[in-house]
């Protein structure tokens, strides 16, 4: 498996397109770690969304700095999707540094682990110590990705009525 984080560009639409389809054809409404590509309306809207969120000096008032990445093939397929909060605000205390997704037909082959691997050496570039992670408490695929990148359990909290636990990476 050999995978590579980069920076969305126009040149992505058409599979980015498709790979925001794929969830939503799987039920799943939510895309993780896209810093609100399930919600927004076009891909060029999103690209400038994160583009600003990326620059300390345009970054949208009531967020942080965001680097957000595709998980790319050799082939360029979008494999995955996983942002980098360069730091926490009240609202992202308990939901951390980083969100992740894999796309539904590539789950189980242990993108997710190698994904969040590459973001730990972003975040140790950006001179970031440590990483925070929520995650369902359910979420056992998840909580097995975060430990297998030497997550360490740190506490549990209720959001929208349900259970999460917190992981601290340290770098």
């Amino acid at each position: 498996m050999e995978i590579k984080l980069v920076k969305p560009t126009k040149r992505f639409k058409e599979r980015a397109l498709g790979f925001r389809q794929e969830f939503f054809d799987n039920g799943e409404m939510i895309i993780n770690g896209s810093e609100l590509f399930d919600k927004t309306d076009t891909y060029e809207e999103w690209l400038k969304s994160i583009k600003n969120n990326a620059n300390v000096e345009t970054v949208s008032p009531d967020w942080v700095v965001t680097d957000t990445f595709f998980a790319v093939d050799q082939a360029d397929e979008i494999i995955g999707i996983i942002d980098l909060r360069h730091t926490l605000n009240d609202f992202l205390k308990d939901l951390g540094n980083c969100g992740y997704s894999v796309r539904p037909s590539e789950r189980r082959k242990g993108y997710a682990t190698e994904m969040l691997r590459l973001l730990l050496k972003v975040a140790d570039g950006a001179g970031m110590t440590e990483l925070f992670l929520s995650v369902e408490k359910d979420n056992e695929p998840s909580i097995k990705t975060i430990i297998k990148n030497g997550g360490v359990f740190e506490r549990s909290f209720e959001f929208e009525g349900k259970s999460a636990y917190v992981y601290k990476i340290a770098l």
